[in-house]
């Protein structure tokens, strides 16, 4: 039996990154492996066969807290000379490295543009650029990429980012596995299930429903996307998931004469029953490294129209692509021409492209072989 160590500061059934793990661990452990989960605190049960190994989280500001997990994750991988080494968290060595999100400086570069240029974009690069835990989490991110015998990057795009801003990398093992969506929840719906759930949503006959959901507005590009609505026929209106802050995006849509176009609905339990209900799920996203969301309703029979920076765009014809999701009026343009195409063929997954969990457990037999 190998001993694996997976390293994640929070053992948590929240947050995609924590979810990830949960189900990563769970299935390392009946794949036959004995299993430690390093993390800094446990806020769920481990699964059956994982063992979690507490390092603590001190009272300290944020930067504190990550050179605390760094820190004390790498002392537990000495001393316990595992096998195999995992890490989805901000550590300095491992074996096999899962980067989620792209590099740190990708990232501010691309969603600075969700920002208004100026005086509010400079001022939010200016505090990036001071905070002490951002240029720990640089200095990190380059000690574990240096530090990795194998790194998964969570699409193409990623790839590519990493590659952009560490161009060393290029001859070292870098994998592509995409997150899979549930294809079987996530399915189109029949005439009569689509019906019912438009119903259930409030869409008279004749409207054309659009989509967006995520927590961060600004960087899902959400602004952007309420000035598009007002470019498009009076037919169309706006479904928003998601929970986090909508006050100023409401605030913009009454200014523009849309509010009774355009819905916050919160945290949306159903997400099946939305998509069903919906024409064009909506991501014009300034950085995402794979919108889990786009690939759900993209198997949902959805037309899905998002950003290059969307890491699930690999998945999308070219005419749903948006090169710069500020443009607004492309965008409108695009979500008015996609809105008049028939309803897409079923989704199927590229035989070609590894996804879900099943890759990692023959990843990790290799490694260990």
């Amino acid at each position: 039996m190998s001993r694996l160590g997976l390293f994640l500061p929070r053992l948590s059934g929240y947050g995609g990154a924590e979810g990830f793990a949960l189900r990563l661990a769970a299935a390392l452990a009946g794949d036959g492996h004995a299993v430690d989960f390093v993390c800094s605190r446990q806020e769920t049960a481990a699964p059956d066969g994982v063992r979690p190994r507490l390092v603590g989280r001190p009272l300290l500001p944020r930067a504190g807290k990550i050179a605390w997990y760094a820190a004390l994750a790498e002392r537990m991988r000495r001393k316990e000379h595992y096998d195999l080494t995992i890490s989805l968290g901000k550590t300095l060595r491992q074996d096999l490295l899962r980067m989620s999100g792209g590099p740190l400086d990708v990232f501010w570069r691309l969603s600075g543009r969700a920002y208004a240029a100026g005086l509010a974009r400079a001022w939010k690069t200016a505090r990036r650029r001071m905070a002490p835990s951002n240029a720990l989490i640089r200095a990190i991110e380059q000690r574990t990429l240096e530090n990795s015998r194998v790194i998964v990057a969570v699409s193409h795009r990623v790839r590519d980012w990493l590659l952009e801003a560490h161009p060393q990398l290029a001859e070292r093992d870098i994998r592509i596995i995409y997150n899979r969506p549930d294809l079987v929840r996530f399915a189109p719906p029949s005439p009569a299930a689509r019906q019912a759930a438009r119903e259930a949503w409030g869409l008279a006959p004749g409207r054309t429903a659009l989509c967006l959901a995520g927590t961060n507005f600004a960087l899902k590009g959400l602004d952007q996307l309420i000035a598009a609505l007002a470019l498009l026929p009076p037919h169309f209106e706006l479904l928003v998931a998601g929970g986090r802050k909508p006050g100023r995006f409401a605030a913009r849509a009454e200014k523009l004469g849309l509010g009774n176009r355009v819905r916050f609905l919160g945290r949306v339990q159903d997400m099946p029953s939305l998509y069903a209900a919906t024409d064009l799920f909506v991501l014009p996203s300034f950085y995402d490294t794979c919108s889990n969301a786009s690939l759900e309703a993209l198997a949902a029979g959805c037309r899905v129209v998002t950003s290059r920076d969307n890491g699930a765009s690999h998945f999308l014809p070219a005419r749903w692509i948006l090169d710069d999701p500020a443009d607004v009026e492309t965008l409108a343009a695009t979500v008015a021409t996609v809105a008049a195409e028939p309803p897409p063929p079923p989704f199927a997954w590229p035989a070609d492209v590894p996804a879900g969990i099943e890759p990692y457990l023959e990843l990790v037999r290799e490694m260990l072989a």
